[in-house]
């Protein structure tokens, strides 16, 4: 496994990209509302992107992958491709953003609660947040990434929800898809060691029901085998020489932060 470790100058190219994946969710928040399209969502972002920011989305074209961002709703866990569905109260979202820029790629995605959420809705998105952070608690010089997974498994499972095993987080830096993988599951202490340098993408997918998943006939989206709720969260994390640093915080986090 080579992972790579960033330099100050390509940290500070990262800590922009991240920055600006970050805007794009604080942009788009506003426009999710009943009645909107996936495709709208799209369209807006897209713009915001390019005309804005100046960047590049990066899913656009991804190994054929057709929109610039990922939009899953209710029981799809990930990679949902944007298109003529319309949002209505009570659906949970979630929108995955990546921006290149200048080379370097920001990742991250929230759940957004459409109109009213439900009372379970709710709580999956909530739970499917805090365990991402304690993912992200866990990392530091010297910790394992097996403790990653170890930490958002047993959050997760204590909770009564199960984590999805297929997918997981990344290494990422000039390209989408570095390693290593960050599995959201695992035995502590387990896996590569942490460097000051690396960055890494923790992105827990959360089902409210069983873990098993199956692509659907479009090549792309994942639902949930038995079409209970999903949820997931993700942020680009920097080991630094004390702990951490997320590079995809957007200013409503600040405060937990």
């Amino acid at each position: 496994m080579a992972i790579t470790i960033k330099t100050p100058e390509e940290i500070e190219k990262m800590r922009t990209a991240g920055r600006l994946a970050a805007e794009v969710l604080e942009m788009i928040e506003p426009f999710v509302q009943p009645g909107v399209s996936t495709d709208e969502l799209d369209r807006i972002c897209h713009d915001y992107i390019v005309n804005e920011q100046q960047a590049i989305p990066a899913p656009l074209n991804y190994h054929g992958f057709p929109k610039s961002i990922c939009t899953s709703v209710n029981h799809q866990v990930c990679h949902g491709i944007p298109g003529d569905k319309v949002l209505k109260s009570g659906d949970i979202i979630n929108i995955d953003i990546t921006v290149i820029k200048d080379g370097w790629h920001g990742d991250t995605s929230k759940m957004f609660c459409v109109g009213k959420p439900g009372i379970l809705a709710s709580r999956l998105c909530d739970i499917t947040r805090k365990a991402m952070w304690k993912g992200i608690d866990v990392v530091r010089p010297g910790a394992h990434f097996g403790d990653i997974g170890h930490a958002i498994q047993r959050f997760v499972e204590a909770n009564h929800y199960s984590v999805v095993r297929e997918y997981c987080g990344h290494g990422i830096g000039l390209g989408f898809h570095e390693d290593p993988q960050v599995l959201h599951f695992g035995k502590p202490h387990s896996g590569a060691e942490m460097q000051p340098g690396m960055i890494f993408t923790i992105e827990p997918m959360v089902n409210a029901g069983k873990k098993d998943v199956k692509q659907l006939g479009d090549g792309w989206t994942v639902v949930t085998r038995d079409r209970k709720l999903s949820a997931q969260w993700e942020h680009t994390i920097l080991v630094t020489e004390s702990g951490h640093e997320v590079l995809t915080l957007r200013k409503e986090e600040l405060a937990e932060y």
